[in-house]
């Protein structure tokens, strides 16, 4: 079955919290070989003028991820998720991610369209403390390989 294009437009509801954890952060952070004490160091980045360690830019594409999986799991849209590629990646940051934040989401299916057998999935996801505040917003494409396996 191919991907349904009716899906483009389409908001999924609010997610539940995410608790942003101080050592996810520096793991996130050791990953990267992110080396700023803001990532690691409570101190420094307190200095800095953070409440706690910050993540690094890509952080918020842990969160995106778990969002985005309520498009690719669910059945209406046909997705094949052994076939899925993942083709770019953006980041608008309004506000670092600190530990200790709370983040909900909401998931954008932007567009779905087929190119060259391939069907390109654009992903926006609109990340925000619970009262509403924005902190990032996530942008993917995604390529869902058509023809046989």
């Amino acid at each position: 079955m191919p991907v349904n294009a009716s899906f483009e437009g389409r908001a999924y509801p609010p997610s539940s919290s995410y608790l942003i954890g101080r050592e996810h952060v520096r793991d996130f952070a050791d990953a990267l070989g992110a080396t700023s004490p803001l990532h690691t160091d409570v101190e420094a980045a307190r200095a800095a003028g953070y409440r706690d360690v910050i993540a690094p830019p890509t952080f918020a594409v842990v969160i995106a991820q778990r969002l985005e999986s309520q498009f690719v799991a669910d059945p209406e849209a046909g997705v094949d998720f052994t076939r899925v590629v993942h083709g770019e990646e953006k980041f608008v940051h309004h506000a670092p991610l600190a530990a200790g934040d709370e983040v909900v989401g909401v998931l954008h299916i932007d567009r779905v369209r087929e190119v060259a057998g391939n069907t390109m999935v654009s992903t926006r996801v609109e990340l925000s403390t619970p009262e509403g505040t924005p902190l990032t917003t996530v942008i993917s494409s995604l390529v869902v390989r058509g023809g046989s396996a």
